[in-house]
């Protein structure tokens, strides 16, 4: 079921989309070096062959894992062969090319460098770290995408309709569930999805039955599937189950739900920015670093992927369930935002008003304004609110955690009378 063609590809229409990148090369028939990134069963493989026929080139493929620098040089050797007699270009595929050694790839270098070959490399790892910079430098980094549950769907109703290379001959249907549970499974790769169609199908037709039942996915899956609607009400009561048990300082409840929704298929960088967001939200300034880690865990899950980013995920959820809470941010934000809305544009006090000209001055312009550096502490008292809101309070902090200390600050210098002015500024 590989496409035999571009117009067959599915996925990917941010390279392939019209005016996207790839779609601007094939225009002139000529492609630079290219590292293809992306998941297990994204279509590297297949893209990299489609492409070489799009411009004419002859394809040479190597494996990282089976190849060394022997096949590098004879793979070279041919191409350095057969160029005198045919003029077409030769790219050369290297997939898994992260798992080439330093000198396996230092031997691709030259002849990349002195256009021999044209180089695309595929890896499920992050290039910045797995291949060497030198190489890196020669070529495009082009990111794939994980496919979408529309896109697998489509290839699972193409392989069981299509009666040449596919399931057609055997005349199955699939039912809803069953259909969700394959894309469920196949978590965006299309070879996942395929296998456990065919092993499906074939148990099916052995039986004599005629359609494709949820269990049979199971079974030719050898797990129990999770059915997760990733938009649809399981979705929203998942994502709040596991919110909620953050909030509620349940670690262990909110792994439960961060793991029903990455075995379900949920996109691992929505789950971070729920986690992002309860940062601040439900902790806040209670402790600081909750953000921070947050945010760092998410850039370790992107340095990483998956399998291993789901330590960094775990790291960030027990870490935010554990920290102390507040939600003294989103309390005051919204009250701020509320004055905001209802009393429009109000005048900002004079005192507090910039005065680069004379006219200013003469206004009444910075008149009277405090300079806090000029005060014990950095800090004296000063009305900065326009009149109407003057006495307003729209942070305030908890007793929790690191927010108890900005509370004392607050009490502190809300408490403290308006002193001598030494000197405005």
């Amino acid at each position: 079921m590989r496409p035999r063609t571009l117009n067959e590809f599915v996925g990917q229409s941010h390279l392939l989309g019209p005016r996207k990148f790839l779609a601007n090369a094939l225009k002139g028939q000529k492609l630079p070096s290219l590292i293809l990134w992306g998941p297990p069963g994204s279509g590297k493989t297949t893209l990299a062959r489609l492409l070489a026929e799009q411009v004419g080139a002859e394809l040479i493929s190597l494996s990282a894992v089976l190849s060394g620098v022997k096949d590098i040089r004879a793979a070279i050797a041919r191409v350095k062969r057969a160029g005198p007699l045919f003029a077409k270009t030769t790219i050369l595929f290297v997939d898994e090319i992260h798992r080439f050694n330093k000198s396996q790839q230092d031997a691709l270098l030259p002849h990349v460098e002195r256009g021999t070959i044209t180089l695309i490399g595929a890896t499920t790892e992050n290039p910045s770290f797995e291949v060497n910079s030198a190489l890196l430098s020669r070529c495009k980094i082009l990111v794939l995408e994980a496919l979408d549950d529309s896109s697998i769907r489509d290839i699972v109703t193409n392989a069981l309709d299509d009666q040449t290379r596919g399931l057609g001959d055997l005349e199955l249907t699939l039912t809803e569930q069953a259909s969700n549970a394959i894309v469920s499974a196949a978590s965006g790769d299309a070879r996942v999805a395929l296998n456990t169609l065919e092993t499906a199908a074939r148990a099916v037709a052995a039986d004599d039955r005629d359609a494709i039942r949820h269990k049979d996915v199971e079974e030719a899956m050898q797990r129990r599937v999770i059915l997760y609607d990733k938009s649809g009400e399981q979705h929203y009561n998942t994502v709040s189950a596991f919110i909620k048990s953050m909030r509620g300082s349940d670690p262990d409840a909110a792994l439960y739900y961060m793991n029903r929704m990455l075995e379900g298929g949920e996109d691992p960088l929505f789950i971070f920015r729920r986690i992002l967001i309860f940062a601040s939200e439900d902790i806040g300034n209670a402790d600081p670093q909750a953000l921070q880690i947050a945010l760092t865990c998410m850039q370790a899950f992107q340095a990483m992927g998956l399998p291993e980013g789901v330590l960094p995920m775990t790291q960030a959820v027990t870490y935010l369930a554990c920290a102390p809470k507040s939600n003294a941010v989103i309390v005051a934000y919204g009250k701020s935002r509320q004055d905001a809305l209802n009393h429009g544009n109000l005048p900002v006090p004079l005192h507090i008003l910039n005065a680069p000209t004379a006219l200013q001055k003469k206004l009444g312009h910075g008149r009277g304004y405090k300079y806090p550096h000029n005060f014990e502490g950095n800090y004296v008292h000063e009305e900065y609110l326009p009149e109407p809101l003057r006495g307003r309070r729209y942070y305030e902090p908890s007793e929790n955690g690191a927010e108890a200390k900005i509370a004392q600050r607050l009490r502190e210098m809300r408490a403290q009378t308006d002193p001598q002015d030494p000197g405005e500024s």
